[in-house]
């Protein structure tokens, strides 16, 4: 029985190379998502919702091998970030982050199939925050980060201030970030981040 592995299958998106920016069209692809605001390092919000959709991306996994005869590896956590304020990036001010976690889900997995597998998860306190949502990017580039999560400001400066600009490119969308390292288990050097922004052409 063959193993599906998003990065594998579609390396285009989650295996660019480091250092360097890429343009790419990212397909509509289903997510299991939770909405929440704070500090990824100190909310219980954040971390009870990055339990649920790891619990519930598992869960799928079990019924989908057991109903559909077929098999993936669980994708990576990935994350829409945003602020009212677009300096609370610039100065860290975590607090003020909304975020939005998900996790990717292969094309044959259904709503349905999702409701049987997150129906023996009932205990986890935010998977009723959780939802199965198709989510379409487009056009946005990428770029691998390696390194600590609070060392991404000058890349992220490189990109809107130089590679932006130069293309005739404007942001549109969250910044989104696919985190391709365990940091339980990763050193902050080390750390393996894809910094992907969707845009538009500038007039």
């Amino acid at each position: 029985m063959q193993t599906y592995d998003i990065k594998k299958e579609r390396k285009t998106l989650y295996a660019p190379k480091r250092g360097t920016f890429v343009i790419i069209d990212v397909p509509e692809l289903g997510f299991l998502m939770i909405d929440g605001h704070g500090d990824p390092n100190t909310s219980a919000a954040y971390r009870e919702a990055v339990e649920a959709l790891y619990a519930a991306s598992y869960a799928i996994r079990a019924v989908a091998k057991t109903k559909l005869g077929r098999v993936h590896t669980v994708a990576p956590l990935e994350g829409l970030w945003s602020a009212q304020d677009p300096e609370a990036f610039r100065t860290r001010n975590k607090s003020a982050w909304e975020w939005t976690m998900m996790i990717a889900q292969p094309d044959w997995i259904t709503p349905d199939l999702v409701d049987e597998a997150t129906a023996q998860k009932k205990r986890l306190p935010a998977l009723n925050l959780l939802r199965f949502e198709r989510y379409h990017e487009g056009h946005s580039v990428q770029i691998l980060h390696v390194g600590s999560y609070d060392d991404e400001g000058p890349t992220l400066a490189r990109l809107h201030e130089e590679y932006l600009p130069a293309n005739r490119l404007a942001p549109t969308g969250r910044h989104h970030e696919i985190y391709l390292s365990d940091p339980r288990k990763t050193e902050p050097a080390k750390l393996k981040t894809i910094l992907r922004q969707p845009v538009t052409a500038s007039t």
